[in-house]
């Protein structure tokens, strides 16, 4: 097993010949985005998630419960959404794709591109920008919503993706597990090596840049959004999301080792 540096540095710069090339680090900018999304749909459309879907059930029961300041109606769209785009994310990988990893990223990354570029648009054109430090509390219920499954569907979308992708530890939006691999890994291996389905062992220094890369996004996102940058943070996010439909397209082109999908 390598050591976490080594870890880390293989990581972000995959040596020739890794098993999954560069899908690693332009999974950890999809993780990015993911705590960029999440930061305009919980600060900015009303405390719902549209990328965290363990928050989001959470949140509908309290909904449910008539807890203040939740939306039971933006829970059951952002879930709706969700699943639709992870649904649309299988049927993708499950077709043309299945057997192309770098074919289906890009290509998955570039129907998510388009449905925030709709975000961006309809924030730009119908929301209240307001002014500095508004976080999103004069956002029209239709630009609301519009939001709310533009971005829904695209997460869902990319959290099936990376499923079929199959990188160990790099789920883009799910890190409970990635915590709990990170600390129960690090005690003394008493067996078998340890470790997610997709890898041998333990990867922490991948842990850790996922983690932190959940935690840059989250936080660059909340200083935007606590600005009245709403359309800022999703122009952003558009930018990421197009980057990685356009290096990975590049990368791909040859079909290299790495594009095949692991046994």
């Amino acid at each position: 097993m390598h050591g976490p540096l080594s870890d880390l540095r293989r990581t972000l710069v995959p040596p020739p010949g890794d098993r999954h090339g560069p899908l690693p680090p332009l999974l950890l900018t999809l993780t990015v985005v993911t705590g960029l999304v999440d930061a305009v749909s919980y600060l900015a459309l009303g405390q719902v998630f549209v990328a965290n879907m363990t928050g989001n059930v959470v949140f509908l029961g309290f909904a449910l419960a008539h807890a203040p300041g939740l939306s039971l109606l933006a829970s059951v769209v952002a879930l709706a959404a969700f699943l639709a785009g992870a649904f649309g994310g299988g049927r993708l990988a499950s077709a043309r794709f299945a057997a192309h990893r770098g074919r289906l990223l890009a290509r998955s990354t570039a129907v998510q591109s388009a449905l925030v570029a709709v975000a961006v648009t309809a924030a730009a054109v119908f929301g209240d920008s307001g002014g500095a430090g508004d976080t999103g509390g004069r956002v029209t219920p239709v630009v609301r919503y519009t939001l709310v499954v533009a971005l829904g569907l695209a997460m869902g979308l990319q959290n099936a993706v990376a499923r079929r992708l199959a990188v160990p530890d790099l789920t883009t939006t799910v890190l409970t597990l990635t915590l709990t691999g990170l600390a129960a890994d690090s005690a003394p291996a008493g067996g078998s090596a340890g470790g997610q389905a997709g890898g041998p062992s333990p990867s922490p220094g991948r842990r850790l840049l996922s983690v932190t890369a959940m935690l840059l996004g989250a936080y660059g996102g909340a200083q935007l959004v606590l600005r009245g940058h709403l359309v800022l943070t999703l122009s952003l996010v558009l930018a990421l999301l197009a980057a990685t439909s356009l290096i990975t397209h590049r990368l791909s082109a040859g079909d290299p080792a790495w594009t095949r999908t692991p046994a």
